[in-house]
C-alpha cells in the first residue's frame, strides 16, 4: 500500500460511518424505541444518521416520525402498495445512495429481507438488530425463516438477549456474525403518580396492575387476563396496547367474569411515562428479547412480576422482581398477591431494580458498542 493509500485509509477510519436506519414501524413499542434511541443518540453526538420509514398506502404517519423529528433526526417516510417489494427496494437503495450510507441498519423482518440483497449490491455494510422471535402462526414463521436466511449475509446481527443469540446461531446464522448487546435505557422522564393516573383516567385511589404490550399471543395477554380470575376482586388491571387478539381477550374477560375490573386503554402515546400510576407491573410474555417496557417499570420503581423468558432473567433477578414461569395464570396471580401482601419487600426490590437499571443499562456505553458494530460493517 502506498503512503497516499495509507493516509486515505486512516482518514476513512477516523470519519464516523454514515448510518441509514430502515424500519417498517408499527405502533410505538420496543423496536421503535430502540430505533429512536440509536438515531437520536448518534445524532446528538454529531454523527451522520438518517431513518427511512416504510409504510403501507393509506396508513397514518407512525408515531416514530414525530419523535425522530423532535429529536432532530431526519426521517423520510414513503408509502407503498401492499407487497410492492421491488418498488420498496428501489426506494431504499435510492435513499441510501442519496445519503451516501456506509451502513444500512435494518430493524424487523421486512426491512431485513429487503436489505439482505440491497446492501450487497451497494457495497454498504449490513447491520440488523434482532429484537426477538415471535413464532406464532404459519405466516409469521415463514417471515422469520426468510429473515434468518437474510441474516446469514449480514456483517453484524445484534441479538438483544443471550438466549436469542444462542437461538440465532442454532438456526444457522454464523456465530461470527451474531453479537450480543442488550438494550439500554434512555432515562425518559416519567410522570408522578397523580399525573399518570389522570392521563390514564384512573381514580386516585384503588390498586391497579399495569400491563403494556401488543395484544398478540407472544406477549401472553391471555395469561394476564386469566390471572385476574385468581386475584382479589378489588384489584384492577389496565391493559395498554392494541393488537389482533383484543376482541378475543375481551371475550375471555367476560367469560371469566372479570371484565368490569379491566380497563382497555388502547394505544397510549408515552405509555412508559405512566408507570407510576400502577401499584404493580406485570409482564406475562411467552417470549422476549430485552423488553424496553421492563426498563420503564424499573425506572418508575414499580414492583415487578415477570415471566422468566428470553432476556428477562438477565435484566432482573429475584433481588429486583418476582419471576414466574410462563403459561401459568395461577402462579402469576399468586406472585402479584405476594407483592401486595408484603409491601416493604416489594418496595425494596423495586428500589434495587432502579439501581440495577442505572448501573447496567446506561445509554452511552450502549451507543459506543453500536459504533463498534458500524465500524466493523463499514470496512467489510
Amino acid at each position: 500500500m502506498t503512503n497516499t493509500e495509507v493516509m486515505a485509509s486512516d482518514n476513512k477510519s477516523a470519519t464516523p460511518p454514515r448510518v441509514l436506519h430502515v424500519v417498517a414501524p408499527g405502533d410505538f413499542g420496543g423496536l421503535e424505541q430502540v430505533v429512536l434511541q440509536l438515531a437520536a443518540g448518534r445524532s446528538a453526538r454529531g454523527m451522520p444518521t438518517e431513518v427511512f420509514i416504510l409504510v403501507t398506502e393509506g396508513s397514518r404517519t407512525p408515531t416514530l416520525v414525530e419523535m425522530l423529528n423532535t429529536a432532530g433526526v431526519r426521517a423520510t417516510v414513503r408509502q407503498f402498495a401492499h407487497r410492492a417489494y421491488r418498488e420498496e427496494r428501489k426506494a431504499v437503495q435510492a435513499a441510501a445512495e442519496a445519503f451516501g450510507a456506509d451502513v444500512v441498519h435494518t430493524h424487523g423482518y421486512h426491512p431485513d429481507v429487503l436489505a439482505g440483497t440491497l446492501a450487497r449490491s451497494m457495497r454498504a455494510g449490513r447491520v440488523s438488530t434482532a429484537h426477538g422471535v415471535t413464532g406464532g402462526n404459519l405466516k409469521n414463521r415463514i417471515f422469520e425463516w426468510l429473515q434468518r436466511r437474510a441474516w446469514r449475509n449480514f456483517d453484524v446481527v445484534v441479538a438483544v438477549a443471550g438466549p436469542l443469540k444462542d437461538r440465532l446461531v442454532r438456526s444457522g446464522v454464523p456465530a461470527a456474525v451474531v453479537a450480543l448487546c442488550p438494550n439500554a435505557w434512555s432515562g425518559t422522564a416519567a410522570l408522578d403518580r397523580a399525573s399518570a393516573r389522570e392521563r390514564l383516567r384512573l381514580p386516585p385511589s384503588g390498586r391497579y396492575i399495569g400491563w403494556v404490550g401488543r395484544l398478540s399471543r407472544e406477549k401472553g395477554a391471555d395469561v394476564m387476563v386469566s390471572a385476574m380470575a385468581h386475584l382479589s376482586p378489588e384489584i384492577g388491571l389496565v391493559m395498554i396496547g392494541d393488537g389482533p387478539e383484543r376482541e378475543a381477550l375481551q371475550q375471555l374477560a367476560t367469560e371469566l367474569n372479570v371484565a368490569s375490573r379491566i380497563t382497555w386503554a388502547g394505544q397510549v402515546q408515552g405509555a412508559g411515562q405512566c408507570m407510576a400510576a400502577f401499584d404493580a407491573f406485570a409482564l406475562s410474555s411467552r417470549t422476549e428479547g430485552t423488553p424496553m417496557v421492563l426498563f420503564e417499570a424499573m425506572a418508575a420503581r414499580v414492583p415487578i412480576v415477570a415471566t422468566a423468558v428470553g432476556g428477562v432473567p438477565d435484566v432482573v433477578s429475584a433481588a429486583e422482581a418476582i419471576l414466574v414461569k410462563s403459561e401459568s395464570p395461577e402462579e402469576l396471580a399468586a406472585a402479584i398477591e405476594q407483592l401486595f401482601s408484603a409491601a416493604p419487600a416489594a418496595a425494596a426490590r423495586a428500589a434495587a431494580a432502579r439501581r440495577r437499571l442505572d448501573e447496567r443499562y446506561a445509554l452511552a456505553p450502549w451507543l459506543d458498542r453500536y459504533e463498534e458494530f458500524y465500524a466493523r460493517a463499514s470496512v467489510h
